[in-house]
């Protein structure tokens, strides 16, 4: 089985990430197979609109624990491409000129949040929790920084990216990371609800709307970021907290020195 599946139903397109026994955490196979699905929507013209889902009781639970234990072993230049795959994928959805949106259930933590702000509709369900933990781990969620800007603007980006803390689907909305809330048994309607909305619009204007935020907010985006968070995870720090949270203990800055 796919850990990327599409499913097509008239304009509407579903990708769902298809590790539920994972929590659909992103390893290099997944992001890659993301990239491709979102690449593959974009020049689909019976394509109006893609919802990206997760299988199972999570959204995306961010990085791949085994994933995160292998870049401990890696080089900067290996981290270095291997930051540069995962910013790929993200701009694949970002970029899509299609109508996106989030389907948002369970935990949608790191990447998996950067996910949910690259879409141009998040509908989450009442239950569903997000962080952008980076930090306590000793590393940077630069990759999806400028997206995450974009969405909720620098001064609750800079408050969840250090502080790193969970936060729940009520506070997201007010944010503005997601747009709609619904019980999680209504999820399905609100997700068909909305792109119902985003069908109603031409899709030319559509793909230029997007384009013209993109393009609006492009100060929000810099050249260095794979090198940035490749730096992080070959750091004494980096490597530390990321073995901290194998080995499930506290990391050695947590008491404070």
């Amino acid at each position: 089985m796919s850990v990327v599946e599409i499913v097509r139903d008239g304009a509407v397109a579903t990708v769902t990430l298809s590790r539920p026994d994972r929590r659909n955490a992103l390893d290099p196979s997944t992001l890659e197979s993301l990239r491709d699905a979102f690449g593959s929507l974009a020049t689909d013209d019976g394509v109006r609109v893609v919802v990206l889902a997760g299988a199972g009781p999570a959204f995306c639970a961010g990085a791949d624990i085994a994933w995160m234990a292998a870049t401990r072993e890696l080089s900067r230049d290996e981290n270095l491409a291997d930051a540069r795959r995962m910013a790929a994928a993200f701009e694949a959805v970002d970029a899509c000129p299609k109508a996106v949106v989030a389907r948002v259930h369970g935990p949608a933590f790191g990447g998996g949040a950067g996910l949910v702000a690259c879409a141009d509709v998040a509908v989450a369900a009442e239950g569903a929790t997000f962080a952008f933990s980076e930090v306590r781990l000793g590393v940077l969620p630069a990759t999806i920084a400028p997206y995450v800007l974009r969405a909720i603007g620098p001064g609750a980006t800079r408050a969840l990216f250090t502080t790193g803390r969970r936060f729940g689907a009520g506070e997201a909305l007010r944010l503005g990371l997601v747009h709609r809330v619904a019980p999680e048994a209504e999820l399905d309607g609100a997700v068909a609800a909305v792109a119902g909305e985003l069908i109603a619009g031409g899709p030319e204007a559509v793909a230029a709307s997007k384009a013209l935020v993109r393009d609006s907010t492009a100060s929000f985006a810099l050249d260095d970021l794979p090198e940035r968070i490749a730096a992080a995870r070959v750091s004494a720090e980096g490597r530390e907290g990321v073995t901290a949270f194998l080995e499930k203990r506290n990391p050695s800055w947590s008491d404070g020195s």
